[in-house]
């Protein structure tokens, strides 16, 4: 098993991560009620991985910080809708958590994810709980857990995976119009079905 991810890696795990989210995209459309029920987030939301993934594939070298630079440079191209800038800035904290790294282990994606939650909430004038940004914080905060130690991807990804479940189901509990609508958040089911992606690639 894998104690290190090169950037040809990290290329792979989000790939496999855009092909679930593609499968999932309707699902999570309808799940849009906030901050308008405009039903396209799951859409905004894979548009934008397209583009992470289209600027990734161009890079040749093997190195994990080229390649999370240039998926950062593709989420801020080519994202859409309130959910994409902030995915955009997800990635934008995970390239600069990685520079200058040939290669990565938990510890220094748990160091990324950190990032990743900064520029996240900075991305929004007014940041809202039970969102998208509640649920990057979930896995942000999970990502610095003892597990990281190990260098075991599969319990590293699970672990967060499972967070960011957890998160998801919570936050009708701290937005009032989820509760009322019946649904989770849009945004952050997204975020959770990227999540499993990368478990999926890790177990497979």
């Amino acid at each position: 098993m894998k104690k290190r991810l090169n950037g040809q890696d990290f290329c792979s795990a989000f790939t496999s991560a855009a092909a679930l989210f593609e499968r999932n995209v309707d699902g999570i459309n309808d799940l849009n009620v906030f901050p308008v029920p405009d039903g396209d987030t799951g859409t905004n939301m894979f548009l934008t991985l397209q583009a992470v993934l289209e600027r990734a594939l161009s890079v040749g070298s093997g190195s994990v910080s080229d390649v999370s630079e240039a998926m950062a440079k593709g989420a801020l191209m080519g994202a859409r809708g309130n959910s994409g800038v902030i995915l955009s800035q997800f990635f934008k904290g995970i390239a600069v958590g990685l520079n200058k790294e040939h290669d990565c282990g938990p510890s220094e994606l748990a160091t990324a994810f950190t990032l990743a939650k900064e520029y996240s909430y900075k991305a929004v004038s007014n940041p809202v709980e039970g969102t998208l940004l509640t649920v990057i914080s979930s896995v942000a905060e999970a990502a610095k857990q003892p597990v990281v130690e190990t260098g075991n991807f599969q319990a590293f990804f699970d672990m967060l995976l499972n967070v960011a479940r957890d998160s998801v189901a919570k936050t009708p509990t701290k937005l009032k119009i989820l509760r009322e609508a019946g649904v989770v958040d849009a945004g952050g089911q997204g975020l959770a079905v990227i999540m499993e992606g990368l478990a999926r690639w890790v177990r497979d």
